[in-house]
């Protein structure tokens, strides 16, 4: 039961990346949701001994895997916005003027 809840997990893994790579890339929160996924997978089997543990543990990594995605793309467009606004501090709206 196991190696069948890992074979899915490896399967599933393969699927998305050649899926991937034919289209456009793939965002952080979608990589993270089947990483998690197919973590949360093996690790639900391995606990549960069953299917059943299999697919809570996928869902509830999956769903972790997307949330830690999701704040790594933020803090990624925070950096890249930081960066834009250093290079040009004359068109963002922070800039303080002096009123005479």
């Amino acid at each position: 039961m196991i190696y069948a809840c890992l074979f899915v997990a490896f399967l599933l893994t393969l699927t998305f990346n050649a899926q991937a790579q034919t289209k456009k890339k793939m965002s952080k929160q979608a990589k993270g949701a089947i990483i998690g996924g197919a973590g949360g997978a093996v690790a639900g089997g391995l606990i549960g001994h069953n299917v059943g543990g299999a697919l809570i543990g996928g869902a509830i990594g999956a769903g972790g895997g997307y949330i830690i995605g999701n704040e790594q793309r933020r803090a990624d467009e925070k950096k890249r916005r930081a960066a834009w606004r250093r290079a040009h501090p004359k068109h963002h709206h922070y800039t303080k003027t002096t009123t005479h």
